[in-house]
């Protein structure tokens, strides 16, 4: 830890809808330092990261969600994730507790080992997950469009009726 007795939480994600869960994730990873002072970073992935490991690029731009998480009160430093190696853009930020949420694959594997042999000594945990069936951003957008669908069927079943 650090001599200022704060403790370097480091968090990833893609946030593209801020929702409970990931104030949850949040206030998690926060609650690591115990009695000393959280000082969370979170490392916003990049679009084409996202791309590549879900299949779809984010609905809001980096920017955007950028912005959002930077709004904020649980999160004291932004930082946009790292394209290519992952490993010195975590080094840089000189984390001493990387938070993992609880269905975070992608780089996970060996990530301890690998933060080690680039100079980096800390742990590495895997956060519980927060009503995982309500609270997922695929999940909360798979019902935003189910809305929207039904939106424009009754819309266009009023206009008919007319």
């Amino acid at each position: 830890m650090k001599n200022n007795q704060s403790v370097r939480i480091m968090v990833f994600g893609t946030f593209d809808i801020i929702h409970e869960g990931h104030k949850n994730f949040f206030k998690q990873a926060r609650g690591l330092a115990g009695r000393l002072s959280p000082y969370l970073i979170v490392s916003l992935a990049r679009a084409q990261n996202v791309k590549h490991i879900k299949g779809v690029v984010p609905d809001s731009s980096e920017q955007k969600r950028l912005a959002q998480i930077k709004k904020l009160p649980e999160v004291d430093r932004v930082v946009l994730g790292a394209l290519g190696d992952h490993i010195p853009h975590i080094v840089k930020e000189k984390p001493d507790i990387i938070a993992l949420g609880y269905d975070q694959k992608a780089y996970t594997h060996g990530l301890r080992l690998q933060l080690r042999h680039a100079g980096l000594d800390c742990q590495v945990i895997r956060l519980k997950s927060y009503k995982p069936r309500q609270y997922k951003t695929s999940i909360i957008k798979a019902r935003l469009q189910n809305l929207s669908r039904s939106h424009s069927r009754r819309k266009s079943q009023w206009i008919h009726e007319k």
